[in-house]
């Protein structure tokens, strides 16, 4: 029975005993230990083989029992000592516990005296800071009150100011002070409910309505209006000395009394060539009668120097309707008769030179036309006088070829174009480029048509008309039946000096022709699907 309870107890100890392989392995780390009976996997039996080895190991027994006795005797020792230690350790810890426990309830009682203080600091430094934003509010409206109390007495001295050299003329002062008084009033917009403020408001209104008249009336004063109205076409000249004197005199009274980006100069100008265009036509249509050729190219060749001074000194930003903007350069031009200003009379071009294109020369004057443009309804007198001018021209090459006679073989002239066939060219070239700088419209067009009218009398009275007959038909040759091809015994028979002048005849008809086809596209690049062929 007692060994049943034994084996029962020693089950018991070993199952209490028995520890996980985790705890077992934080043991050995902390208490590393060789001895066989501090392993997990401890067996009895290898352990006293390991004693006992051979029979007569056991003569040793007695030693090695009291050894294992010896070593038990320790481990109760041991084992006492730290059963007593755990007692007072419990006696301790709840001594401790208490001791703890009486502490947290004194930190305790100093977290609320803690908070209690911080509750009334917060308190107090919410009263301070309320204090010192009302202080804050203060200080920020009075600087306001300030600032508006001096603009107030700034605006209300300037105003008047103002209204005193308004009264005295004193522009320069006034045109600093005007700007100032602009810029403080702007402080005062939303104060405009306050009678004194609205009153202050509307005498700088009134004053700068006062101003305005006032230099208009000053400005119409010191520019008499006598003079603006143009005199005859003689006198042009004069009508623009007169500008440019009034252009000097002004830059040098009055230019600094507005900013340049106003271009008060080229205004000036700009308003004096519309009134001088609209008077100059009034006149022109009045006295119809007496415009001449030469009067009327005079006035045309001083205007339009007059406008190419101006695109010299002048820009053109005023003839756009944003002030300040310069004017856009003008479109490439399609006029072939504007050419090189090279110098070079036109004649005495040669007769190759007609033959060359010209390179047309771009207009870059803004002002081209602004004035010269009342020119274009009277052009008529020029054509006239083209009309009669060709006619002479004309009739002085018919008397001029009876004069001389027709080329001879031999000389340089023989079978060569004829020299008045270039002059008629030249001299129509010279119409064109007079008439082209001044309309290509129906004055392009009417003058064309004349030239295609005295081109074929030059045709007819020049070129027809002096063939040499043929000895088997008194009938006068003609160019077609020359060009036709006739079999041996129709063949017409002719001197030298006939068939030289024949060949000269027919090199003149052909360079005509091709004169004529080179003018007829330089014309159609001007006047468009209206211009007509001259021959």
């Amino acid at each position: 029975m007692m060994e049943e309870e034994e084996f029962e107890l020693a089950e018991d100890l070993e199952a209490i005993l028995h520890l996980t392989p985790e705890v077992q392995l934080a043991i050995e780390q902390v208490f590393p230990s060789q001895d066989p009976l501090d392993r997990a996997d401890f067996n009895v039996v290898e352990y006293i083989n390991t004693l006992f080895p051979t029979e007569q190991s056991l003569a040793n027994i007695d030693d090695i029992v009291n050894k294992i006795r010896l070593k038990i005797r320790r481990l109760d020792d041991n084992i006492r000592i730290v059963v007593r230690g755990q007692t007072n350790v419990g006696q301790d810890g709840r001594q401790a516990l208490e001791e703890a426990q009486i502490a947290i309830q004194q930190l305790f009682g100093k977290i609320k005296d803690i908070k209690d203080k911080a509750e009334k600091s917060e308190q107090m430094v919410k009263e301070i800071t309320r204090d010192i934003k009302q202080l804050d509010h203060a200080k920020r409206h009075l600087t306001t009150s300030i600032t508006t109390l001096n603009h107030l007495h700034m605006l209300a001295g300037g105003v008047d100011s103002l209204e005193a050299m308004t009264r005295k003329r004193q522009y320069g002062e006034v045109a600093n002070l005007l700007q100032g008084v602009v810029n403080v009033l702007e402080h005062f917009q939303k104060y405009m409910g306050i009678p004194q403020i609205r009153q202050l408001s509307e005498r700088v209104k009134a004053a700068q309505s006062e101003l305005g008249t006032q230099i208009l009336a000053d400005f119409e004063e010191a520019f008499p209006a006598q003079g603006s109205k143009v005199a005859w076409l003689d006198k042009i000249d004069r009508r623009y000395a007169w500008i440019k004197r009034q252009l000097v005199d002004y830059e040098e009274k009055y230019g600094r009394m507005f900013p340049e980006e106003w271009c008060m100069t080229e205004r000036i100008t700009v308003e004096f060539c519309h009134i001088t265009r609209v008077e100059l036509a009034k006149v022109m249509r009045t006295r119809a009668k007496e415009i001449e050729v030469k009067l009327l190219l005079f006035a045309i060749q001083r205007t339009t120097n007059f406008e190419g001074l101006l695109a010299k000194r002048f820009t053109g930003c005023t003839l756009t309707d944003t002030p300040g903007k310069k004017a856009e350069s003008p479109l490439k031009p399609t006029n072939p008769f504007l050419e090189d200003e090279s110098g070079e009379d036109l004649g005495g071009e040669k007769d190759d030179d007609l033959s060359k294109p010209k390179k047309p020369k771009a207009p870059d004057n803004p002002f081209h036309g602004i004035v010269s443009k009342c020119f274009e309804p009277h052009l008529y007198v020029y054509i006239e006088s083209q009309d009669k001018n060709l006619g002479e021209l004309i009739d002085r090459f018919v008397a001029d070829f009876r004069a001389q006679g027709p080329p001879k073989a031999g000389t340089e002239e023989g079978g060569a174009v004829l020299p008045s066939c270039a002059d008629l060219f030249v001299y129509y070239k010279k119409c064109m480029v007079q008439c082209s700088q001044l309309s290509t419209g129906e004055p392009m067009i009417a003058l064309t048509t004349i030239f295609q009218k005295y081109l074929r009398e030059y045709a007819w009275k020049i070129l027809s008309g002096n063939l040499p007959k043929s000895n088997s038909n008194s009938v006068g040759l003609t160019i077609t039946s020359l060009l036709k091809e006739k079999e041996g015994s129709e063949t017409a028979k002719f001197t030298v000096d006939e068939l030289c002048l024949i060949c000269s005849i027919l090199s003149t008809a052909e360079y005509c022709l091709a004169t004529t086809q080179q003018c007829n596209l330089q014309q159609y690049s001007i006047i468009g699907p209206r211009s007509r062929c001259c021959l």
